[in-house]
């Protein structure tokens, strides 16, 4: 199939493309690095009159390290994150994740704001956003906002995003100390959607305790989820404690306190718990090992 007739825009600034979108309301649709909302137009699962293309101003792609957080533009592709040394140093995770995103091609092409906007609930850098408490900013002719990630998303491919905004950049804080982060998901192909996965980053004190953790969940509910109950189950704790039974035991807390995980060809609600639970187990104990290398 073919995605029905639309008028293009290309802006040449963040302000004419708010200022359009303003003027076109509902009828108008972003479109940045397009490996989602192109498919779904192609296969006429959604339509929109007009698509505004943000995908060649400059000033939304790049990486600056910023008031103790790295602040990605929202054009920035996975594959720039993936490669960028600043990331790397200061916020690990997100490099782990980006390899799990799709294939080469798609990482080449899709870009972070628009992974975040679009909210599939198996998203690796939403995950990520929601895990470390980033913020994400948000422009209209209106003016600039800032929506913290655990308010951002709020539905299956919805978000806080009002009818008027633009995702502009993502502000993701840097973790000092001894800290370690990981990503596991299982997927039937490697690029397909994640059955389940989590991302997950700690940080241990002195005595090797757990002083800071944080877990994302993907694949488990109609957004990306986070592991609050398992978060809380984790601090405080010993390195020496979280053997293979006291992870495995976090994992079921994290599936636990989920309320309605999904059912799909891809398995039933049960089969699809105890993989998350297990990419729980074997996530933590990747970041964990990771901090306590850098004591």
């Amino acid at each position: 199939m073919k995605a029905a007739a639309f008028a293009y825009h290309r802006p040449d600034s963040v302000k004419e493309a708010v200022d359009i979108l303003a003027e076109l309301g509902e009828d108008a649709k972003i479109l940045a690095g397009g490996q989602s909302l192109v498919p779904m137009l192609a296969m006429r699962l959604t339509h929109f009159e007009n698509l505004i293309d943000i995908s060649r101003l400059d000033e939304l792609c790049g990486i600056d390290l910023v008031d103790g957080a790295v602040r990605i533009g929202a054009t920035t592709s996975h594959a720039l994150v993936g490669l960028d040394d600043e990331v790397a140093d200061s916020v690990p995770l997100l490099t782990l994740a980006t390899p799990h995103i799709g294939h080469f091609q798609i990482r080449s092409r899709g870009t972070l704001g628009g992974a975040i906007a679009h909210a599939d609930p198996a998203a690796e850098y939403a995950a990520v956003a929601l895990a470390l408490d980033a913020r994400v900013e948000a422009t209209s002719s209106r003016g600039h906002r800032e929506i913290p990630a655990g308010e951002f998303f709020t539905g299956l491919w919805e978000t806080a995003l009002a009818g008027d905004e633009i995702l502009t950049a993502v502000r993701f804080p840097v973790w000092p100390g001894r800290c370690g982060f990981a990503v596991e998901e299982f997927a039937r192909r490697h690029g397909d959607f994640a059955i389940a996965g989590a991302t997950v980053g700690v940080q241990l004190d002195g005595d090797d305790r757990v002083a800071r953790c944080a877990i994302g969940l993907l694949g488990l509910g109609s957004t990306p989820l986070r592991g609050t109950a398992a978060e809380r189950a984790v601090l405080g704790r010993t390195v020496t404690d979280l053997d293979d039974a006291g992870l495995a035991e976090v994992g079921r807390v994290a599936m636990g306190a989920i309320d309605d995980i999904p059912a799909d060809l891809q398995g039933s609600a049960a089969y699809r718990a105890k993989v998350g639970s297990t990419m729980v187990a074997r996530a933590l104990a990747k970041a964990l090992a990771a901090a306590n290398g850098k004591g």
